[in-house]
């Protein structure tokens, strides 16, 4: 069998991930100079890095963790923060079940909010041949590869030069701003839309709570405010297909 890097669509992959480049190198900067910064051994901080793989969790994480909280506060918190992955790994079970349980455990661990949505922009249904499948394997390996490779080496550069980088270069910003842009191209639906307004006013709402706590609010009652929405909606769809047609 070919070799993955040698499919057409690994490159594609790796091409449409470059366009996202910059925003996650600037998030991946700033996220190991703030590992850095906290206080953390030059062990403790490599191992996070290569092993969560998740800047959004970790910078969550940091705060509290030289804070002193709770552990149970430390993984409640990343659990919130990263229970969109739970919604990406629902759709993308019909790509991959075809695969053994290890390569799905790696995909998953490779897999981020811009793979996850160039992804599914690429490949909008599962394939259903032998071809369509290894096309979406070539695809999906060549995004992760340039993503997590630009991710580490940027976030290796950070904890290198964090001591020298200013706090007032702005690059926590840069940072919000590329995770902003993946956020805006995966509000595709007015309950996404309201989701993301909902957890937004709260999380300012409830801001002075401590152990950024208003972060595990703002999730819940978000999350809740939609299944409420989204419940009506599929009951109406259930009592239509249950009714007969009616003919002109």
């Amino acid at each position: 069998m070919t070799a993955l890097y040698k499919h057409p669509e690994f490159r594609i992959g790796a091409r449409d991930m470059m366009a996202l480049a910059p925003g996650m190198a600037a998030w991946g900067l700033m996220t190991g100079v703030a590992m850095i910064k906290s206080g953390m051994s030059v062990v403790e901080v490599l191992l996070m890095g290569l092993l969560v793989f998740a800047g959004s969790s970790q910078l969550a994480a940091l705060p509290l963790i030289v804070a002193g909280a709770p552990m149970w506060v430390v993984l409640a918190t990343a659990l919130c923060v990263n229970l969109r992955f739970m919604v990406f790994s629902i759709h993308l079970r019909a790509y991959v079940m075809h695969q053994s349980f290890w390569r799905r455990l790696v995909s998953g661990y490779f897999t981020t909010d811009p793979t996850y949505v160039q992804f599914t922009k690429r490949f909008p249904h599962p394939a259903d041949d032998a071809a369509g499948k290894r096309a979406e394997e070539a695809y999906l390996a060549g995004n992760c590869a340039l993503g997590w490779t630009n991710w580490m080496l940027a976030s290796l550069l950070g904890m290198a030069l964090a001591n020298a980088i200013p706090v007032h270069w702005g690059l926590g910003f840069a940072g919000i701003l590329a995770l902003l842009g993946i956020m805006s191209s995966l509000a595709t639906t007015r309950l996404r839309v309201l989701a993301a307004g909902v957890a937004g006013s709260v999380a300012v709402v409830t801001y002075a709570l401590p152990l950024k706590l208003n972060i595990i609010v703002a999730i819940v009652l978000a999350i809740a405010v939609c299944l409420m929405l989204e419940k009506p909606s599929l009951a109406d769809h259930a009592i239509k297909a249950k009714l007969p047609t009616q003919e002109p």
